[in-house]
């Protein structure tokens, strides 16, 4: 089957792919796991020397993947070029840091010598999402090629050029050529390579529903997975919060990515008592970004990834305005070719409204005033996401508290928007999905973790 590649600026067809068959997956398999078996013997010291040279490699194409990243999902290149100087750090901070996080850990027992060591798994199954086209799969991919594994790629069909990209870059940099390879398959081939039994694990960014598929047919073969999925992020504005401050903070999340993020703000959860102003320099500020050419350096927003989500978008805002949200900016669709959608910002918004119950997967603002702050953080927490939130106030210590104790999520800021950081663990709870990315949490959770009892 032929997939085709779109720019969603103009509508063109960028590339078509054929699709990998069943016996090219199970040789692809077949292929990476062998050079996993020789790679997991390979030194934590030669590991890191690839590693950083992938790092470097990142840094020395930022244009180039910078504007491949525009092609096929739109993001302006700014964005794709500091999209590439994050990976290269992640490279860094595993090539720096691998050997230590995974370090044999002595125990005192009445063994004559007991410890906990860390050992690969073995073939790691990533399937990734287009919005983050490079950052999501190294993000996966650094810790789990210093900890041993091999890493298989099944991308969003519109971003393939990125995911060959991907695989050039560790081959490039003297990794094994097998040791991380792209599967160019469409999602209903998935639940066949997740239950091949060479495949020892699964890490899946994206939606609730295809984390719910991934972890169901996952469970069914005893394979661990990692899900980071959706995010309906809030952000809590209380009423001694430093406005400028804080509405600066917010349009820069809420755009982030032109709005296409899960750690994105999307819900802003105001005190009436700032609401006004609140409003006045939110709006004034979204107003102010240009929307435009992915590929021209002052586009602050550029097009949706496909029509098809710009559609979709537009109808959660319609409906939340025929239930009683009132526009103040934005949310009409744009005259021409391409998938773009204006920065909009709805108010007034209530629970029952798509704007209040879903993801608005762009970049559209949802403000819920709420009397105080007891119903700030109720509301906060009445979504059935759980990934990234912030509270904003000039009282630090009442943030700290509220972040640590009283937001229900896997990332909580204070005075700040949320966003991923190697040093950090990163993920969610309820339906944002399990499991850790990032930091030492995130290298720990494909190894097998080994208790080894010496009398």
């Amino acid at each position: 089957m032929a997939i085709r590649s779109i720019n969603p600026a103009t509508g063109e067809v960028l590339r078509t792919y054929e699709e990998h068959t069943e016996e090219e997956i199970r040789l692809i398999l077949k292929d990476v796991d062998a050079a996993q078996q020789a790679w997991r013997r390979v030194p934590f010291e030669a590991r890191a020397d690839h590693m950083r040279e992938a790092a470097r490699l990142l840094r020395e194409r930022a244009d180039r993947y910078a504007r491949l990243m525009a092609e096929e999902m739109g993001k302006p290149v700014a964005q794709g070029r500091a999209e590439a100087e994050k990976c290269a750090w992640v490279c860094d901070y595993y090539a720096d840091n691998a050997a230590r996080f995974l370090a044999d850990e002595p125990i005192e027992t009445d063994a004559s010598e007991s410890f906990v060591t860390y050992q690969p798994l073995g073939v790691v199954l990533a399937v990734m999402p287009w919005n983050f086209p490079f950052w999501q799969v190294f993000r996966f991919a650094a810790p789990n090629l210093m900890a041993g594994n091999a890493g298989v790629l099944k991308h969003a069909s519109n971003v393939f050029g990125c995911a060959l990209a991907i695989e050039e870059v560790f081959r490039d940099a003297g990794f094994p050529k097998h040791l991380f390879r792209t599967l160019l398959i469409s999602s209903r081939k998935v639940e066949a390579v997740i239950a091949h039994p060479l495949v020892k694990a699964v890490t899946l960014t994206g939606s609730t529903p295809a984390g719910q598929a991934v972890a169901g047919k996952a469970g069914s073969v005893l394979k661990k997975t990692v899900l980071e999925l959706g995010g309906s992020d809030p952000y809590v504005i209380l009423e001694d919060a430093d406005l400028e401050a804080a509405v600066e903070t917010c349009v820069t999340s809420r755009l982030i990515n032109s709005g296409q993020s899960c750690i994105a703000a999307k819900r802003f959860v105001v005190v009436e008592a700032v609401r006004e102003a609140f409003e006045e320099r939110f709006v004034a500020l979204m107003a102010a970004k240009k929307l435009g050419d992915p590929m021209a350096e002052d586009t602050d927003v550029g097009p949706q990834a496909r029509v098809d989500l710009r559609d979709d978008l537009h109808r959660q805002v319609l409906e939340s305005i025929e239930k009683g949200a009132r526009r103040l900016l934005g949310g009409d669709i744009p005259k021409g070719p391409g998938a773009y959608y204006p920065p909009t910002v709805l108010t007034d918004v209530r629970p029952g409204m798509p704007a209040y119950e879903e993801e608005l997967f762009g970049p559209v603002a949802a403000i819920i005033p709420v009397r105080n702050e007891q119903e700030a953080l109720r509301v906060a927490n009445d979504s059935s996401f759980g990934l990234g939130a912030a509270v904003f106030t000039r009282d630090v210590e009442k943030g700290r508290r509220i972040a640590r104790e009283e937001l229900e999520a896997g990332c909580c800021f204070v005075n700040a928007f949320v966003r991923s950081d190697p040093r950090l663990p990163f993920g969610g709870v309820k339906e944002s999905g399990y499991g850790r990315e990032l930091s030492e949490a995130g290298i720990r959770e494909f190894v097998n973790i080994k208790t080894v009892y010496v009398r």
